[in-house]
């Protein structure tokens, strides 16, 4: 078998317009209020591939069912992608559970951006890799819809409360911080089902005789072996702001834009900070991490 590659780019000197191989973007979320639909605008116009898949929840039908909210923002992610569609990108769109009547058009090409329940991705390296949103091995949503529902319900709460969090923070000069990802990262029980999720998902591709899995639907990016398996998760644009690119060799990288963008804007204000002060000396300027 192939070596398997992967690596995690966190890059923060200006970028050029790469143009990779392949683009993964799942969890947009369009018609949620905590969809970051100008991140994602930002992200789409500084990088471009060959090929784009959309991995499910791309909108959200449930939060739409509830009540309408569709900003300009919105619209002009969804024109984005028809653009590159328009301009010859092949674009798959493999639907989710939010956006599950996509289903009911399984094979079908809308302006270029065809249609597939899962597919398969061979990597320029030659991984043969199966692309699948990943709602059909969660248990909760396939037994107890309902209880997904609620669940949404409660994440949906969460949200808005991470909303006013993130403004209260902007006014002390922070940066966009997700409430609902921490809370994934110490709650023993949202551990536990991530790690059985991670399972399963690399379980199924196992049985197909993949090399590897690409999926989204948990909102925790990834991007590592389960075994001899490669597990990769796309993560969302709710939350975490993340997208997989496999690069011209057929390395796949995990793009994590909000501590990309995050680390853009301070090293902006040390530069503000760096310039000649009243009496013509400079001020020194602290290194910073993360």
């Amino acid at each position: 078998m192939r070596p398997l590659m992967y690596g995690v780019m966190t890059k923060t000197d200006p970028l050029p317009v790469p143009r990779f191989r392949t683009l993964f973007l799942s969890d947009i979320h369009l018609g949620a209020r905590g969809c970051q639909a100008e991140m994602l605008l930002d992200f789409l116009g500084r990088y471009d591939a060959e090929k784009i898949y959309l991995v499910g929840d791309i909108f959200d039908g449930w939060r739409l069912r509830r009540g309408w909210h569709w900003p300009q923002s919105h619209n002009n992610v969804i024109e984005a992608l028809l653009t590159k569609a328009h301009q010859g990108i092949p674009i798959i769109y493999v639907p989710g559970n939010h956006d599950e009547v996509m289903r009911n058009y399984l094979g079908t090409h809308f302006g270029g951006i065809e249609v597939k329940e899962k597919d398969e991705h061979v990597t320029a390296a030659g991984l043969r890799l199966l692309v699948t949103h990943g709602d059909q091995y969660d248990v909760v949503v396939v037994n107890a819809k309902w209880l997904a529902h609620l669940g949404d319900r409660a994440y949906n709460f969460v949200l808005w409360l991470n909303t006013w969090i993130n403004q209260i923070r902007r006014l002390w000069g922070g940066q966009f911080w997700s409430l609902s990802n921490w809370a994934k990262q110490q709650i023993k029980r949202a551990v536990n089902f991530i790690g059985d999720y991670e399972a399963v998902l690399a379980d199924e591709a196992k049985r197909g005789e993949f090399d590897g899995v690409v999926c989204g639907h948990i909102h925790k990016a990834e991007l590592r072996h389960i075994d001899d398996i490669l597990y990769v998760n796309c993560g969302d644009w709710v939350e975490s702001c993340t997208a997989i690119v496999e690069e011209q060799d057929g390395t796949l990288r995990l793009i994590d834009w909000a501590r990309v963008t995050r680390r853009a804007r301070r090293r902006q204000k040390l530069k503000e900070r760096a310039q000649p002060s009243g009496d013509g000396q400079q001020q020194g300027i602290p290194e910073t991490t993360d």
